[in-house]
């Protein structure tokens, strides 16, 4: 099939996290099964000095804009067979220093900036010569291409118009604006009622897309079961079950090219899953770079996260003050709130001997610990899928997680199957489960036959993108009919 999907970030082109990691390598195992693929996301700043490679196409971006027009250029770049990246190019709105963000803040023009991207979406796939036939749209930044692409084929526009899939990532992002952005969408009214872009008075550009795709997606199947819920459903539920015949939960993948232990750069130790041996070395390694001890008997347990609420932050600063004074110690990266950084700092600051802090993002650095660390923390509050639990899996490193989302789906606990388990879960949103949950680990550190059983089971787990893409193909057929 001809299929274009659209994403306001790309890895390696941009990226702030598993979106873009997601649509990334979705797009690469699509093109390998044979797809003709591209991909679609905005020129930001320093990327054609990383990707000198990339062209100017001889064709000048013009869509309308309430009572004028708006302008940009696109570049692309042939990244493999079959797979095309395309750059849209406005400096004014895309040359930052942030993606969403800067300084904490997001840019107060980010509904202009993506309602231009979703247009120039709709545009490109409407100009190319090879005539997409499935639209993917991802997230709340290209939503609003849905409700655009239904309206033309309201007014009559060619057969060939694509269908949209639309991928809903993290409900609670919905990009919610002030409803006198509408206007420049040059939708009618019609679509501005409590069925489509209207939400409570507001212009909600998520709920556009939920309302006008031809089909949903969401990236787990038990996040496409919460969502429908009261508690999940961040206000869109009520959307969400009138839609739930098209709404469909498909897990997502792991780009094992990068994310593997035997053939990584980043790694000085290879290991596999018949040897662990450079498990235990690279565990060496980390504690010397994060200035930890140097010892090889205490658990090393590990977090990379964004310090949000959604992220059960909370819960593990309050565990992690049971769980020092007994013999652990533990290694975070990331960056977010600055009321959560500073209470990071001030417990590294307080346990010096077992707790490190890195703020901000470092690849590099990410795969080091999740290849040193014994035990990965995810308490999330919600989860839509995650990713890092998945690549804790493949590197040996036991996952400790809540029961939500893609963490229950991709974990399997004890008590889920004995044979089979590969990590530890917890039900009760508290910093009293996890500290029991860690207890557990303790306990299971101490069994050395019982620990590596599930690290080999973790490791021979299978997320591979070419399993998740031929779930997407499935239904990129069932749109084109």
């Amino acid at each position: 099939m001809r299929i274009l999907l659209a994403s306001s970030e790309i890895h390696p082109y941009s990226k702030t996290g598993g979106l873009a990691d997601m649509v990334g390598a979705l797009g690469k195992a699509l093109a390998r099964q044979g797809h003709q693929v591209g991909l679609v996301t905005p020129l930001y700043r320093g990327v054609r000095e990383k990707f000198p490679d990339i062209q100017r196409l001889d064709w000048w971006l013009d869509v309308p804009w309430g009572e004028g027009r708006q302008g940009g250029q696109v570049f692309h770049r042939q990244a493999e067979k079959n797979l095309t990246v395309y750059f849209i190019d406005r400096p004014d709105f895309f040359d930052r220093n942030g993606l969403y963000t800067e300084h904490g803040h997001g840019y107060p023009d980010n509904p202009e900036r993506y309602l231009f991207f979703s247009k120039a979406v709709v545009h490109l796939a409407n100009y190319l010569p090879w005539r997409p036939q499935a639209l993917h749209l991802h997230d709340w930044q290209t939503a609003l291409a849905a409700p655009l692409v239904h309206w033309q084929r309201q007014q009559g526009a060619p057969v060939n118009l694509p269908r949209t899939l639309f991928t809903i990532h993290n409900l609670a992002y919905q990009g919610i604006c002030d409803a006198r952005f509408y206007a420049l969408t040059n939708l009618p009214p019609a679509y501005w009622w409590p069925d489509g872009c209207e939400f409570f008075g507001a212009f909600n550009f998520l709920k556009g897309g939920i309302e006008y795709a031809d089909l949903l997606t969401t990236v787990s199947p038990r996040y496409a079961r919460e969502i429908t819920t009261e508690a999940f459903g961040c206000q869109l539920d009520g959307v969400l079950r009138r839609r739930a015949a098209q709404l469909t939960g498909i897990l997502n993948g792991v780009d094992y090219e990068e994310w593997n232990t035997e053939h990584n750069p980043y790694l000085r130790h290879p290991y596999s899953w018949r040897n662990l041996a450079g498990k235990a070395a690279n565990k060496r390694e980390l504690q010397r770079e994060m200035g930890l001890p140097e010892r090889e008997h205490v658990p090393l347990y590990g977090n990379i996260s964004r310090l949000v609420d959604q992220k059960g932050t909370d819960l593990l600063l309050g565990a992690l003050e049971e769980m020092l004074a007994t013999e652990i110690q533990f290694v975070f990266l990331g960056s977010g709130e600055p009321v959560l950084e500073a209470a990071c700092r001030r417990l590294a600051a307080r346990y010096p001997a077992q707790v490190a802090v890195r703020i901000g993002f470092d690849q590099p650095l990410s795969h080091r610990i999740e290849a040193g660390c014994d035990f990965y923390l995810m308490p999330s509050r919600f989860e839509p899928c995650g990713l890092n639990q998945m690549y804790s899996l493949r590197y040996g490193t036991v996952p400790i997680v809540r029961r939500t989302g893609g963490l229950d789906d991709s974990v399997v606990d004890y008590l889920d199957d004995p044979r089979r388990a590969n990590g530890i879960k917890f039900q009760e949103y508290s910093s009293r489960a996890l500290a029991r949950a860690m207890r557990k680990s303790l306990a299971l550190y101490h069994e050395p036959a019982l620990l590596r059983r599930y690290r080999i089971n973790g490791m021979k787990a299978d997320f591979s993108w070419d399993r998740t893409a031929r779930e997407y193909s499935a239904l990129y057929q069932k749109m084109a009919g």
